[in-house]
């Protein structure tokens, strides 16, 4: 089989095409934490705060922007160290998150009920859902929440 300049010049034009369609397939098709999450509490369900997660140094962080009307602490009086009795609006609750396969891993997450930190992984559920996960040690000791995208 002969081929000439021409064929040639077509074939990688073709492929060139593929590739990049690919990387805007994948770029359409990747999600990201980063946003405005809204979270329920565990006993109640009621929406509480909305909060934001951006990332500071090449790590996912995320505080607390608003918190909504049924929101009943506002304060972080059972933390300590420079957390305790202040403000949850503004506080960043959690830290330090590792991009790691589709998940953020090897952070920290504070239940401002409690003022304990533990340690935290997410992932996101669809497009609108982050599954946040608290356990101490290991994965397994802990709970999951899930944080519903603000739109």
């Amino acid at each position: 089989m002969c081929y000439t300049s021409q064929n040639i010049i077509f074939m990688k034009y073709r492929i060139s095409l593929f590739i990049l369609l690919g990387i805007f397939v994948q770029s359409g098709f990747s999600q990201n934490a980063i946003g405005i999450w809204k979270n329920l509490d565990d006993s109640d369900v009621k929406e509480k705060s909305h909060i934001e997660i951006y990332e500071h140094n090449g790590k996912l962080r995320g505080k607390v922007i608003k918190l909504l009307p049924s929101a009943t602490i506002t304060k972080c009086d059972q933390c300590t160290g420079d957390k305790k009795g202040k403000s949850l609006v503004g506080m960043d609750i959690l830290w330090d998150m590792v991009k790691v396969g589709n998940k953020w891993e090897n952070g920290e997450i504070l239940d401002p009920k409690s003022g304990k930190i533990y340690s935290c992984k997410i992932e996101l559920d669809g497009k609108d859902k982050l599954k946040v996960r608290g356990f101490m040690g290991v994965s397994i000791l802990g709970r999951t929440q899930t944080w519903y995208k603000v739109k």
